[in-house]
């Protein structure tokens, strides 16, 4: 009789920590989920063309990327076929302009949609620009975001990923699936996020709530 009650003690430690070890997993998989919408990037150069000489961009709100954030300030841009207005800026200014569009959008502005990581733009369509103190043409930067997930350096150990790298996730729910080609962003001024723009979005039914795994 002792002998069991031994082994049974033994076999419920086990299932404890196979259990344990189960749910760690299950959170250490999970990632956060961020869904973007048209916006742009704009250069101090091009925000003065915009709206004039030293203009500085007003805070609306804070983005889940540390120091990112919405402005208040929109612009209107113009392509060979049609226009979009009311493209949100986002700051703070960087060292060059970027567009990033859907690429339902493409087709309305009669540009090509170049599927490009952040700060890629060599080769990829210019767009006119329209603010309420003037016009900007840039010959490239127009681009539609290639899905990535945002992540420090030690959430990537962690995940078992590296800067640069190329993986496949899952998506939960009823609409769920697989994304493949997701880059992985890795420095230690992210914050871990999955991004995706709203037609991706929409096509899986993601939300902040879906869960994300990395399955490589």
């Amino acid at each position: 009789m002792e002998n069991q009650e031994a082994i049974l003690k033994l076999l419920l430690e086990a299932l404890e920590v196979n259990t344990s070890s189960a749910v760690k997993t299950e959170e250490t998989y999970e990632i956060p989920v961020g869904v973007s919408n048209r916006h742009i990037h704009l250069s101090q150069a091009d925000m003065n063309c915009l709206f004039g000489e030293g203009y500085q961009m007003a805070k609306m709100k804070d983005l889940s990327q540390p120091g990112q954030y919405a402005c208040k300030e929109t612009v209107t841009i113009c392509g060979p076929k049609g226009a979009i207005e009311k493209v949100r800026v986002l700051g703070p200014v960087r060292s060059y302009t970027q567009v990033e569009v859907l690429v339902g959008d493409c087709f309305k502005l009669g540009v090509a949609p170049e599927i490009r990581l952040s700060g890629d733009l060599h080769g990829t369509p210019g767009i006119t620009l329209v603010g309420p103190k003037g016009s900007v043409q840039i010959t490239e930067g127009v681009v539609v975001a290639q899905r990535h997930i945002h992540m420090n350096c030690q959430d990537a150990k962690r995940l078992g990923v590296e800067d640069g790298e190329v993986v496949t996730v899952e998506i939960s729910g009823l609409r769920g699936g697989t994304y493949s080609n997701v880059a992985i962003r890795a420095n230690d001024a992210s914050a871990l996020e999955f991004h995706v723009d709203t037609e991706e979005a929409n096509a899986m039914h993601i939300h902040s709530s879906s869960k994300i795994k990395i399955l490589k």
